[in-house]
């Protein structure tokens, strides 16, 4: 595993930003659940900006692994546009941004992962206040999996409760053959400005299929 290094450098929002009180995470917990988190997560998490407007996390992979059948599921997927993280390499840097999308009222996430030799690599999606969970991730090409968030153990937890492809106005609930099995996303602070993401994906028959865990330096507001 390579060190936690994180950047010498907190990324800023863009200029100008205005910030508002944003109580949609918080509207997905109970009040009392809601207040064991740390106060750096529930200030991140209650934070929001003005429709269209970015704000970027600079950090690096911390860890990052695949078992064989995780590394196929990887490449398979790029065929929607690449939704998972396809390369195995730590120390290297990695970019988040967030926006916020005035036509859902959700979020638009963008994760670059450089790396030593070679293109980087982009992953898109985006969150929506919306489904039976009231939070849901689009990965491409209309699939989407719902989203169920609780704390433990001091940290946000996102877990996945169901994959659907939208066509149209239609939904399409997914087998579970053909999910990738339970993902997992991880928001834990270190403390000092400093957090950590992590992404798991576990089958439930051939066990964990793809780790990646990054720290992030917080943004200036």
């Amino acid at each position: 595993m390579a060190s936690t290094r994180v950047p010498r450098f907190p990324a800023t929002p863009a200029s100008n930003t205005i910030l508002l009180d944003d109580r949609r995470f918080h509207n997905l917990l109970p009040d009392e659940e809601w207040g064991r988190l740390p106060l750096a997560i529930w200030r991140r998490f209650s934070k929001r900006f003005a429709d269209g407007e970015t704000v970027v996390y600079v950090g690096t992979v911390e860890e990052a692994s695949f078992s064989r059948a995780g590394w196929w599921l990887a490449q398979l997927a790029r065929v929607i546009g690449g939704p998972l993280p396809t390369g195995a390499e730590t120390g290297v840097p990695m970019v988040v941004a967030v926006t916020e999308d005035a036509a859902s009222g959700g979020q638009i996430w963008t994760r670059m992962c450089a790396r030593s030799n070679g293109f980087p690599q982009v992953i898109h999606s985006a969150k929506r206040f919306a489904g039976p969970t009231g939070l849901e991730e689009y990965v491409g090409y209309g699939i989407s999996m719902a989203l169920l968030i609780s704390v433990e153990h001091e940290a946000l937890v996102f877990r996945s409760v169901g994959y659907s492809l939208q066509i149209g106005p239609l939904r399409l609930p997914l087998p579970p053959w053909l999910t990738p099995g339970d993902l997992t996303v991880t928001h834990s602070d270190l403390g000092g400005g400093t957090f950590r993401f992590s992404l798991d994906i576990v089958h439930p028959r051939f066990g964990k299929l793809i780790r990646q865990s990054a720290v992030f330096m917080e943004a200036a507001s």
